[in-house]
Order: C-alpha cells, then sequence, then structure tokens
C-alpha cells in the first residue's frame, strides 16, 4: 500500500481499537453497563475492519494476470465497503439491539469507576489515533475542505479511518452520557439510550462510507485537476493539434486508465503519428504519475461532426463517422 493509502494511520487505529475493546469489555463485566458493551463490540468492529483495510491494501499489490489485465487496485475498495458492512452490522444493529434490551430490562450500573474510568482512557486513545487520521490525511487533502476529502478522495483508507475514529469519539462521549445519567438519576434506562445512539450513529457512517465507497467500485473519474493537467499535456500544438474527446478511470488509488481521441495533422505520415502518440502518452505521464494506462486513437478533426457534442459516438471517429 503507498503512503497515500494511510498505512500509519491504520496501525495507529488498530492498536488503539484492540486496547480499547479489551478495557471496554472488562468494564462491562465489572459493571454490567450495556453501553460498556456495545462500545467494547463497536470497538471489536472497529479492530476488524482495519484487518480488512490492511489485507485489502495488501492483496492489491498484486500483479496483472491474463484474467485480470487492469491488475486489482480495486480490491481496496471491496475491502472498503465490506468494512462498511460490519459496521453497520456488528456495530450499529447490535448497538441498536443492546440499547433496546436495556430499555425494556433496565438495571442500575454497578462499579460505576470501570466504566467511567475505561470511557475517559478511550476517549484520550482515540483522540491520538484521530490526531494521526488527521495529520495523514492533511498530507494529501491540499485545500479540500474535510467533507470534499471524504468525498473526493479514491484512497479509502483514510477517510474510513477518520470517519470510524469520528464516530468512535462520539460514541465514548454518548456512552459517558449515558452512563452519567443512569448514576445521576439511579435509572438504567439512560443506558439503553445511550446505547441506542451509539447504534444510530454507526449504522449512520456505514451509510455514509457505503455511498462513497460504493461511487469508487463503479469507476469514478480523474479529478478535475488531474483532467486540466492531461489536456494541457496531450496537445503540443504540431502533430497533435486538438483534444477531440477524453475519458478516465480509476482502476485503483494510485492507477490511472485514460482513453482519448486525438487529433492529427491530415498530411502526416503513419510514422509521424505514431511517434505523436507516444510522445503524447511521455507528456501524460509527467504530468500525471499515476496514468498508468494509456490508450490514444489518432483521427482527423471535423468542426460539423464536432459541433453533435462530446458523446464519442458522435465525435470523429466513432459509431457512424
Amino acid at each position: 500500500m503507498s503512503a497515500s493509502g494511510g498505512t500509519k494511520a491504520i496501525v495507529a487505529a488498530l492498536a488503539a481499537n484492540l486496547a480499547i475493546a479489551v478495557a471496554k469489555f472488562v468494564a462491562f463485566l465489572f459493571s454490567g453497563s450495556s453501553s460498556m458493551l456495545a462500545e467494547s463490540v463497536h470497538s471489536l468492529a472497529d479492530s476488524g475492519n482495519q484487518g480488512l483495510l490492511l489485507l485489502g491494501g495488501k492483496k492489491a499489490q498484486r500483479e496483472a494476470t491474463p484474467q485480470h489485465p487492469f491488475g486489482y487496485g480495486r480490491e481496496r475498495y471491496i475491502y472498503a465497503f465490506l468494512v462498511s458492512i460490519v459496521l453497520f452490522s456488528v456495530g450499529g444493529m447490535f448497538a441498536i439491539y443492546e440499547g433496546y434490551e436495556k430499555i425494556k430490562h433496565p438495571h442500575p450500573i454497578e462499579a460505576w469507576y470501570w466504566p467511567v474510568g475505561v470511557l475517559v482512557f478511550a476517549i484520550i486513545a482515540e483522540s491520538f489515533s484521530f490526531r494521526t487520521a488527521i495529520k495523514e490525511s492533511n498530507e494529501i487533502r491540499g485545500g479540500l475542505s474535510w467533507k470534499d476529502f471524504i468525498r473526493r478522495a479514491k484512497a479509502p483508507e483514510l477517510p474510513v479511518v477518520l470517519l470510524e475514529d469520528f464516530g468512535a469519539l462520539v460514541g465514548l462521549v454518548l456512552a459517558l452520557g449515558g452512563v452519567g445519567l443512569a448514576l445521576a438519576t439511579d435509572d438504567g434506562v439512560w443506558d439503553g439510550i445511550g446505547t441506542v445512539c451509539i447504534g444510530v450513529l454507526l449504522v449512520l457512517i456505514a451509510i455514509v462510507l457505503a455511498a462513497e465507497t460504493k461511487s469508487l467500485l463503479l469507476g469514478e473519474a480523474a479529478g478535475t485537476d488531474e483532467v486540466r493537467k492531461i489536456e494541457e499535456a496531450v496537445v503540443d500544438g504540431e502533430t497533435v493539434t486538438r483534444l477531440i474527446h477524453m475519458r478516465t478511470l480509476h482502476l485503483g488509488p494510485e492507477e490511472l486508465l485514460v482513453a482519448a481521441k486525438i487529433a492529427v495533422q491530415h498530411d502526416d505520415t503513419a510514422t509521424e503519428v505514431a511517434n505523436a502518440i507516444n510522445a503524447a502518452e511521455e507528456r501524460i505521464r509527467a504530468a500525471v504519475p499515476i496514468a498508468r494506462v494509456i490508450y490514444l486513437e489518432p483521427d482527423i478533426y471535423s468542426e460539423t461532426a464536432a459541433s453533435a457534442g462530446s458523446n464519442p459516438a458522435k465525435t470523429p471517429g466513432g459509431p457512424g463517422h
């Protein structure tokens, strides 16, 4: 996995979640708090999710094969999508069920210092993990807002870890609030309400992750800046006179496919056209290094045909031309 995959953030989150999961479960055994049980399952699910992200990153590094000629870069998207499913089912739905049961059959919290102490420890540990994810993200986020970064990032690991850590911190605050109200009122129902709130939060985060990862799985084009750089690089004004139309597709977070129809001079020889295509490919790779797979088709530009629009089927050389 490349550095942009946020391996450091994933490992930090995995270490924090494993330690927190054990501490929360011990606190549940001593106190009987349903919020602590829900939070321990949440941390355990998060640990499994980080394991899935690391596994996806490793599998994505496999070399291309005749059966998969474009490689396995999208494995990272598949495993990120699995994370959203685990977060929804194991984390969110379990917490909602556990909270519902606690509301129906409330009981007071015993040994209150266990859940309170563990929650404070967990908030500190998750804060360090969240800080690492933010630091890693800032290195590649540029001027994007956090919302846009999560929506536009082609590497799924950092958005996943960011949302998981954010959800974990909010969930810990909810758990602390539920336990605190249960202790203050001597009514275990508040503990159940806090647990349900944690479950709803996890379900919402899982839905956001699933929607964003689904878009990556379907295939997203290059970003606006990358498209602009490719458009500027492909035309040299001599042999390649115009970009007729272009399509881009992410084969993985760090691998981009570029397919374009370019206009060449009508009297160029085959050798000149071939040399022009090779030179254009070199310029594209220099401008956008992740453009690994490039297909350029030469054609003669026609104003009449081009007026049909940007649809490849209606531009020079497309079906019907």
